[in-house]
């Protein structure tokens, strides 16, 4: 299943490509990384135009697929594996959590947001240019706001590309210098509620904007501490299993995609009802 996933995303991804408009790619240098910013940018319309193509033209999707069936090679037990291992999506991520909790819920490279002494911490790795997390936010606010003894933790996972780790570096170093979190949110909400793409120059914008001290955030951007923050989540992200953004845990349990404000406080109480 895990292959056949893989195919389809690269068939999906081949056509596309086809889609891009020609300007869009002769901005860039990299196909994978236009492909990523721009489906970050423009989920509907990519949406859209995807459907709208694969109903004109099913022969060629299905050809892009089996093409990619085909390339893909057997893949062989490493040396000394347990042949009946249950594949890595079967196995319970409550293990990883538990091994990572240190560095996943008290990490002081973290930001924490709601009540810190908070009965359930509900964590997100997140990119500010991923379209489903901009679509979260709302759900985010209102779990801060209706929620007082939740606990959030949010963790930099930039993956779409090289505007959303020149976003990231700008985060860590607003971060770094608001330990109460109040201009960090200011910061976050501002960025993540941008429909553009974010970048170092709109992250600095959005720095300003919160009233950051912009001499220390440029010194704060070129720390080690930046990339030590990104290492640790991108770490994480793998430990847990979580593929892309949003991604939450939620007590014991790992919660991929946006799932909408309903569905989070479902897993919440959940979670609760275990502590309590």
């Amino acid at each position: 299943m895990k292959r056949l996933l893989i195919c389809s995303a690269a068939a999906a991804t081949a056509a596309l490509l086809l889609l891009l408009p020609a300007s869009a790619l002769r901005a860039q240098d990299s196909l994978d990384g236009l492909v990523r910013q721009y489906i970050a940018g423009h989920p509907d319309e990519v949406g859209a135009m995807v459907r709208d193509y694969v109903a004109k033209h099913p022969d060629l999707f299905r050809d892009v697929l089996t093409d990619a069936l085909k390339q893909q090679p057997a893949i062989s037990p490493a040396p000394g594996a347990v042949a009946n291992a249950p594949p890595l999506a079967m196995v319970d991520p409550s293990v990883a959590i538990r091994k990572d909790a240190d560095s996943l819920f008290k990490s002081k490279h973290q930001v924490t947001l709601g009540n810190p002494d908070g009965d359930v911490t509900l964590v997100e790795f997140f990119d500010y240019n991923c379209g489903f997390c901009k679509g979260a936010l709302p759900a985010m606010l209102s779990l801060i706001g209706d929620d007082p003894k939740l606990r959030i933790v949010l963790k930099e996972w930039p993956i779409l590309g090289p505007g959303s780790i020149e976003a990231a570096h700008v985060a860590v170093a607003v971060r770094m210098q608001d330990p109460g979190g109040e201009k960090y949110l200011a910061f976050h909400r501002k960025l993540l509620g941008d429909p553009g793409l974010a970048d170092n120059s709109k992250a600095l914008g959005a720095a300003a904007a919160a009233g950051l001290d912009m001499a220390r955030l440029q010194r704060d951007m070129d720390s080690d501490e930046v990339a030590t923050t990104l290492s640790e989540d991108s770490t994480l992200a793998a430990d847990l299993g979580i593929t892309g953004t949003p991604g939450y845990v939620i007590g014991n349990t790992v919660v991929p995609g946006a799932i909408g404000l309903a569905a989070l406080q479902d897993q919440i109480a959940t979670a609760r009802s275990h502590v309590n």
